[in-house]
């Protein structure tokens, strides 16, 4: 053999081992998958089964998932005894089971985008008493389909109709509602067992109503706290069912508006004290302390007579001249009132009598 030639084997030989020195280890394809739902929810809400989730932001080997596009839901329907048909995925679908929405990320819909999570309402066929249960899987630009996410299974109840007599009454800073139980069910039956309740708030009319609570059961009022006063709020309130693990959700009650607003008066003025010259009186007094007096009122009366007011003063104003005041005995007593939109006013002041030549 000659030089050049063993030189050449010698080369071709160690080719593969170079090459295989460079790549890195293969990747298993089931880890480039979609990693599975995690944290599927159900419940009942109104005519509707109400599913939640939040699509994976990883693949099966925890690398970042930039590419997922689409999810997939599943349902299967029993009787409601024993364990649940088991969720096989086989070529890209759950075996046995009907696929009841696909949602396409970029535009989701029959599904919405609350925040982070994706809400689909099934309406479809469903049927009192029936249990269903669901799976998603998600897929990403490829078609690779991740493992399905773990069952959920609900029972199809039927909701609690809106509550009635919703009223609301304004306190300071809060508002303080009540209802009286919805008589019956949707299907016309009668509500088998105790109820809670959750109270929504908007902002405006027609805004969307958001919880701001939910009471213990057969609690029938609630005083939202923590609110600005002189701005309208409007409320709703719905029955929730709890039964056989499923949450059924009724439809809300017609919007009541309820505007908080300040009734603590302020404190009254202090040491008034008044001067006679002819027929003129001047009053003087130490102001109320609170921030918001908006201004004082004063008030006039014979000796054992009822007190009539005869003017007001803006604060920080803490004097009023009373002219043209008849000849006799006379009363004074002051008020502060506050800047709220229905003003509060204090208690009086203490009394200033004078006598008018």
């Amino acid at each position: 053999m000659s030089a050049r030639r063993a030189l050449a084997l010698a080369v071709l030989a160690a080719l593969p081992l170079a090459a295989c020195g460079k790549k890195a280890s293969p990747v298993a394809p089931e880890l480039r998958l979609p990693a599975p739902v995690a944290d599927l929810a159900a419940v009942v809400r109104e005519s509707a089964i109400e599913l939640a989730w939040t699509n994976p932001a990883r693949r099966v080997d925890l690398t970042r998932l930039r590419d997922l596009t689409l999810a997939r839901v599943y349902r299967v329907e029993d009787d409601g005894g024993g364990e649940p048909k088991s969720a096989l995925l086989s070529d890209g679908r759950i075996a046995g089971w009907s696929e009841v929405a696909t949602i396409r990320l970029a535009a989701p819909e029959p599904a919405v985008l609350q925040g982070d999570r994706l809400v689909f309402a099934d309406r479809l066929g469903l049927v009192l008493g029936r249990r269903y249960t669901y799976v998603v899987v998600a897929a990403d630009s490829l078609g690779r389909v991740g493992p399905p996410s773990r069952r959920v299974s609900v029972a199809y109840l039927a909701a609690p109709e809106a509550p009635v007599t919703v009223a609301g009454r304004p306190g300071e800073r809060e508002a303080r509602l009540t209802w009286q139980p919805p008589a019956r069910l949707s299907d016309g039956g009668a509500v088998p067992g105790p109820l809670t309740y959750e109270v929504l708030r908007a902002p405006a009319p027609d805004a969307p109503l958001a919880v701001v609570a939910r009471t213990a059961e057969d609690e029938l009022a609630l005083t939202d706290r923590d609110l600005e006063n002189d701005r309208s709020y409007y409320y709703a309130v719905r029955a929730v069912r709890t039964e056989a693990g499923t949450t059924v959700y009724g439809t809300p009650s017609p919007r009541v508006a309820v505007t908080p607003r300040k009734v603590t008066p302020p404190t009254p003025p202090a040491d008034l004290a008044a001067v006679v010259s002819g027929r003129t009186v001047r009053l003087s007094w130490k102001p109320s302390p609170e921030r918001d007096v908006s201004g004082y009122v004063v008030y006039r009366a014979r000796a054992g007579g009822p007190f009539v007011r005869v003017g007001s003063t803006q604060a920080p104003g803490i004097t009023f001249t009373d002219g043209g005041v008849p000849a006799g005995t006379w009363r004074y007593a002051v008020t502060a009132q506050d800047s709220a939109a229905i003003r509060n006013e204090s208690t009086r002041s203490n009394e200033a009598t004078v006598a008018v030549p």
